[in-house]
């Protein structure tokens, strides 16, 4: 939003959505809500449509995620829209293999990341020196801490959606891990329904997603618990879950 606020005329700004298909409801409520409400053009990218068009395979166990499909969609968006710089709002403390990102996170042609190759930022000096049909992801956020994030929310009261704040919801513990029961999400083998009162500490697609138990209705009540958690918010997230280096090998794949 700086950049379209700064430069309206020189830099065509939009956001994007890759959209797996398993989302919440109140996620897809506030996305339309908050980029109607901010002017932004807003460009839909689903992975439906690469799986129609063979481009990736759906996983064909049940209650599989289409986390990892995101990856080849977001790439075939960047290249037929001619994206020199997708901008993102990750951060080095989530997770060990973010840790390893520059502001500007450089891709080659082929959409990928490579953690040995980043180039150094000295002094916060920024190079964005590309070639054709390279890009890149920009962390404005980088150094940005979660608790940073939710006491800039609460000063300048921005609009957030309600899944952040603690509710009633139908959950399945898979392996601890507090899945929103739906459509995407049911019991497998010896899995049962059970209802708690839990917020969302990062909001992804519901076959990953992890709700934690919570009882904070408030920003004042979320920045308590947020400056005395132990782990952070991809700790509830299962696809981190898959191997200790899940996500390095996503995003070098091209993963956001």
């Amino acid at each position: 939003l700086a950049y379209k606020a700064f430069y309206p005329a020189a830099i065509p700004f939009a956001a994007m959505h890759i959209d797996t298909g398993h989302n919440f409801n109140e996620t897809l409520d506030f996305r339309d809500f908050f980029t109607n409400k901010m002017g932004i053009n807003l460009i839909v990218k689903k992975v439906q449509d690469s799986i129609d068009a063979g481009r990736v395979q759906e996983e064909k166990k049940i209650n599989g995620s289409r986390n990892v499909l995101q990856s080849v969609t977001l790439l075939d968006a960047i290249a037929e829209l001619k994206i020199d710089v997708a901008i993102g709002g990750a951060r080095r403390d989530e997770e060990k293999a973010r840790a390893k990102e520059r502001f500007f996170s450089h891709r080659d042609e082929f959409g990928q990341w490579d953690p040995k190759n980043q180039r150094p930022e000295l002094w916060t000096i920024l190079n964005g020196r590309k070639n054709r049909d390279e890009h890149f992801r920009v962390f404005p956020l980088s150094n940005w801490t979660e608790l940073d994030i939710w006491q800039y929310i609460a000063t300048e009261q921005i609009p957030i959606p309600s899944l952040y704040f603690s509710h009633q919801r139908q959950l399945i513990n898979r392996k601890g891990i507090l899945l929103a029961a739906s459509e995407f999400v049911s019991p497998i083998g010896n899995e049962y329904y059970e209802e708690r009162l839990v917020r969302f500490r990062t909001i992804g697609d519901m076959t990953c997603t992890g709700a934690v138990e919570s009882t904070a209705s408030s920003l004042t009540e979320i920045i308590h618990e947020v400056a005395h958690a132990r782990f952070t918010e991809r700790g509830t997230r299962d696809d981190d879950k898959l191997s200790e280096a899940a996500m390095e090998d996503r995003k070098k794949e091209g993963y956001f």
